[in-house]
């Protein structure tokens, strides 16, 4: 039988492509947020914050979100910060989580993540990263992951956002102080799609309608994460 030689060239492209294809994805500069950052701190230098929060922490989706208005029954802070990934709230957890010695975080990030090419058990490793970091400091802390969402303008990542929720979930079985929250069903209409009406004109982010929805659905899981969580000691 004859023997098939590949030209070198050809070798060379194909082993740059396995290369390629398992190098991780990099991590945006975190430092893009810097301005943000500073307002928090001058916020806090003026004002001062709930004890023991429910802390609502992540990217846009937490930071267009009138949380203040939507929970007036909790302590709420806000500390959202758009387009972050994951990598981002762990580079600023010690200046915008920590500090306050929250009760309850409410976390939302992963889905920049994924749209910028970072796979579901990147997300994964990198949530188990803030985790870590936060009960190092505040053990009792109840986490409560808020499940990637599904929109039309990313229509196509949704299989690989529900894996990283699934996988993100796992995480909780044997730890009573993680939680998640799915709220892609209020989001989604009778043929499966996420409801226009819900989202604003980008189909990406969360519409004054959607938010709604989405405060009426965390509502009840918030509770129940406040209830379990042990009275917090200063």
């Amino acid at each position: 039988m004859a023997t098939v030689r590949m030209p070198q060239v050809w070798i060379l492209l194909l082993l740059g492509g396995v290369v390629a294809a398992s190098e991780p994805r990099a991590d945006p500069d975190p430092n893009r947020f810097a301005a943000e950052i500073k307002a928090f701190a001058e916020w806090d230098s003026k004002n001062a914050a709930p004890a023991h929060p429910v802390l609502f922490v992540g990217s846009s989706t937490i930071r267009l979100w009138r949380t203040h208005d939507s929970f007036p029954q909790w302590p709420v802070l806000n500390r959202g910060f758009g387009g972050s990934h994951i990598s981002d709230v762990l580079h600023f957890t010690d200046r915008v989580v920590l500090p306050y010695q929250p009760q309850v975080i409410v976390f939302y990030a992963g889905d920049n993540d994924i749209a910028a090419g970072k796979s579901a058990e990147r997300v994964r490793a990198d949530y188990r990263r803030f985790v870590g970091l936060v009960h190092a400091r505040w053990p009792q802390t109840r986490i409560l992951f808020l499940g990637i969402k599904p929109s039309r303008a990313r229509w196509k990542l949704w299989p690989e956002m529900k894996k990283a929720n699934d996988l993100i979930q796992e995480l909780g079985r044997n730890d009573s102080r993680l939680l998640c929250a799915d709220l892609s069903a209020p989001l989604l209409g009778s043929d499966g799609l996420p409801v226009p009406a819900l989202f604003l004109a980008d189909q990406l982010h969360l519409s004054p309608k959607g938010y709604e929805a989405w405060s009426k659905a965390l509502a009840p899981v918030l509770e129940k994460a406040l209830a379990s969580a042990p009275a917090p000691r200063s």
